[in-house]
């Protein structure tokens, strides 16, 4: 990690699902960039599941420690609306306001949950033989928490006429495929609520955008596929898997001043694995 900032000095970021992976590199790049910030999981020993912490509590305390900002720990179920109030109560009361906001929160997760085989993975995660339910669970996991996360959100940005959202999409969003396509689907769903969202917001002064990531290695990741060992290192290639720094970097540049100018637009992270037109 280069050497810490303050460019992001009196800020406060929410982001959700960051209690482990991508959430959690975002959540420390913007603290070591100054923000005060909100660790999200959906329960106070998400970081257990993979082995990333003890408990939100203890990520929370280590953050505050090395970067010297607010680090509060939250919890709750971001797919029902009455436990995003509730965690958007506890902010405010601690925090006060909310200056950006990091839709983290989803993955390719179904009903049973990240100790389920594969992590998670849906059994059957095709188009035709995916059960209902896992359907409902993917899609809420994915869309319906950055949608209400967003709802809850924005009017505070508007009345201040100031705001930066980035919701974390994916490049499975932009083609279609064979697997995993609830998840797709739902990722292509958040891209084009987040273009609209970017345009209602506009004469408001708040930037919308989607950071669209291609694969990158979490543990969470390693543990639901077989994957190629030799591209899980950084080197000077491209053709390797990204690292979750090399998320949270894109992040911490679409909520800072020099892009400023930059909104509605869906940003593909992954090496050129795709080049064609988002």
């Amino acid at each position: 990690m280069s050497e810490k900032s303050t460019h992001l000095a009196g800020k406060v970021a929410w982001v959700t699902g960051s209690s482990r992976g991508i959430g959690n590199s975002i959540l420390t790049y913007l603290a070591r960039a100054g923000a005060n910030v909100i660790i999200h999981g959906s329960s106070p020993d998400s970081p257990r599941a993979f082995n990333e912490g003890r408990s939100l509590q203890t990520v929370a305390q280590s953050i505050e420690q090395e970067y010297q900002v607010i680090c509060l720990p939250v919890y709750g179920d971001l797919t029902q609306e009455s436990s995003v109030r509730h965690v958007l109560e506890q902010i405010h009361h601690e925090l006060n306001q909310i200056d950006i906001l990091v839709n983290c929160a989803g993955g390719d997760i179904g009903t049973k949950g990240v100790q389920a085989p594969l992590a998670g993975k849906p059994e059957k995660n095709d188009a035709i033989f995916i059960a209902l339910e896992d359907i409902r669970t993917v899609l809420d996991r994915n869309l319906l928490t950055c949608i209400l996360c967003c709802r809850a959100v924005a009017p505070e940005m508007m009345a201040r006429k100031s705001g930066k959202i980035i919701n974390i999409g994916s490049i499975a969003g932009s083609i279609g495929r064979e697997h995993a396509v609830i998840y797709a689907t739902a990722k292509a769903a958040v891209n084009a609520y987040s273009r609209c969202l970017a345009v209602q917001l506009r004469p408001y002064n708040v930037n919308v955008n989607v950071v669209a990531p291609g694969d990158v290695v979490t543990e969470r990741w390693k543990a639901s596929r077989s994957y190629d060992q030799q591209k899980t290192v950084i080197g000077d290639t491209l053709d390797r898997y990204g690292q979750p720094e090399e998320i949270a970097q894109v992040v911490e540049f679409l909520v800072s001043q020099q892009a400023g100018y930059i909104s509605g637009q869906v940003l593909r992270v992954d090496g050129c694995t795709q080049s064609w037109a988002a």
